[in-house]
């Protein structure tokens, strides 16, 4: 397509037509299930203020059950919110800041990389994804990027299969009884992957039964081996808990990141104004230092920028929910085992909620802060979720791709390459099809 940033009609097409017909809150079926589309504000700010809705998560597919297993995403009760409490407990303020040089020396070999290859034009996705992968490893297994490369290889491999299965119709246990080429590769994968991470849990149990403490406990495997010598309430961690945890941080910390650096990498590469702001705060703030975690919280313009960016090219474009009991909303009467879709790229980019330049890059609307931007509509802008299963890890998120663009900023001046081919695709989640080249120059 053109470059244009108002993406919605080309990725939810089917969406954006029932809107023109039906009208901004949609009944429709898939197969035997019935699903609602909310996007009128009223209802959905009254949807969202009923826990039992905001908790219900959707039963998924089968394929992205086998992927991320009962981890945290798809957990329910007292098992999702022990999990939480320890994935809380992860993303901590005070654990935020230790992990901020472990992102300072994963970005700083990447740029290395780019200075030695001596290229200006850099496909920054496939970079991005190497070096948020790297960073993902250390703090889930304390590992670098080389010996999580083949959980990384994997997923990637399982990530495009996924893909694929979720846009086929199947009968209702068609799966469970034939299996197609695709499915047998999906379990291949998965069983690799289940293979490597029992490994790094076995050998992660023999450095603690040594005494050798050297990271042992304080990345996210470590917590979580910790967690599982102490029960809490009705729900003790096993070790497949275990495997499905580090899966599922493994799959959104380096995915989510990934994007969002590569879609802000685009947009300041065509908005060089903006980035000339970035730079020039980047260098009030740190100077020619490396980033720091008492700097990052003064990046304002910056997070301008970023919540900008996760408006107009937000990783998930819909958030899913499942009412678990009959529940009134307004003038409706929500049946239980009714799934309800939030599509939050339709609301990211509604002219009624953003203005008639809502498909524009303007980052002064969140000069003001997300609060005051989404005070009277929460529907706004969803792009970690919202309500108490929102995305745990989102300020990790924001930091690392903070402390990225402040080290590019630093070094370079960038710009959209001409070869650059403008072509989001949902696999899963909101990527370039095509990835994103650009042209750096050093200072």
């Amino acid at each position: 397509m053109d470059i244009s940033h108002y993406i919605f009609p080309r990725i939810m097409p089917h969406i954006d037509s029932w809107f023109h017909i039906y009208g901004k809150n949609i009944l429709y079926w898939r197969g035997p299930e019935a699903e609602l589309i909310v996007t009128e504000p009223k209802l959905l700010k009254e949807i969202m203020s009923v826990r039992d809705i905001s908790m219900g998560k959707q039963d998924v597919a089968p394929v992205l059950n086998k992927i991320l297993g009962d981890g945290l995403v798809f957990s329910q009760g007292d098992k999702w919110a022990r999990q939480r409490k320890i994935a809380t407990h992860a993303f901590s303020v005070e654990r935020l800041k230790n992990i901020v040089p472990v992102v300072v020396a994963s970005v700083g070999m990447t740029l290395k990389q780019w200075k030695d290859a001596g290229t200006k034009e850099i496909e920054v996705y496939e970079a991005f994804r190497m070096m948020t992968s790297e960073v993902i490893s250390k703090t889930v297994f304390g590992s670098s990027y080389e010996e999580g490369k083949k959980i990384f290889q994997k997923l990637g491999a399982l990530n495009l299969l996924a893909a694929k299965s979720l846009s086929k119709t199947r009968l209702p246990g068609f799966g469970m009884i034939y299996k197609d080429k695709d499915d047998a590769e999906i379990d291949k994968l998965l069983a690799g992957i289940q293979d490597i991470i029992t490994k790094m849990i076995r050998n992660r149990e023999k450095m603690l039964i040594r005494g050798d403490e050297d990271n042992s406990t304080t990345d996210y495997l470590g917590i979580l081996l910790k967690a599982r010598d102490h029960t809490d309430g009705n729900y003790k961690i096993t070790i497949y808990d275990i495997i499905d945890e580090c899966k599922t941080f493994y799959i959104a910390g380096h995915g989510t990141v990934s994007l969002l650096l590569s879609w802000v990498t685009f947009l300041l590469g065509i908005h060089t104004e903006w980035q000339e702001k970035a730079r020039k705060e980047v260098q009030e703030v740190f100077g020619d230092q490396n980033p720091s975690s008492e700097g990052i919280a003064r990046l304002k313009k910056m997070s301008m920028i970023i919540n900008e960016t996760l408006r107009l090219y937000p990783p998930t474009i819909a958030t899913t929910r499942k009412v678990r009991k009959e529940t009134r909303v307004g003038n409706l009467v929500l049946p239980p085992n009714l799934n309800i879709q939030i599509p939050s790229l339709a609301l990211h980019q509604d002219p009624r909620i953003w203005g008639e330049d809502a498909h524009l890059f303007k980052p002064e609307r969140f000069s003001e802060g997300v609060v005051n931007v989404v005070n009277n509509n929460p529907g706004a802008f969803l792009p970690f979720g919202h309500g108490p299963r929102n995305c745990v890890g989102s300020n990790f998120a924001i930091n690392e791709a903070k402390i990225t663009l402040s080290m590019i900023l630093q070094r370079y001046r960038f710009t959209l390459s001409p070869n650059y081919v403008h072509a989001p695709v949902q696999l899963v989640t909101l990527r370039p099809k095509f990835g994103i080249q650009i042209v750096f120059q050093a200072l």
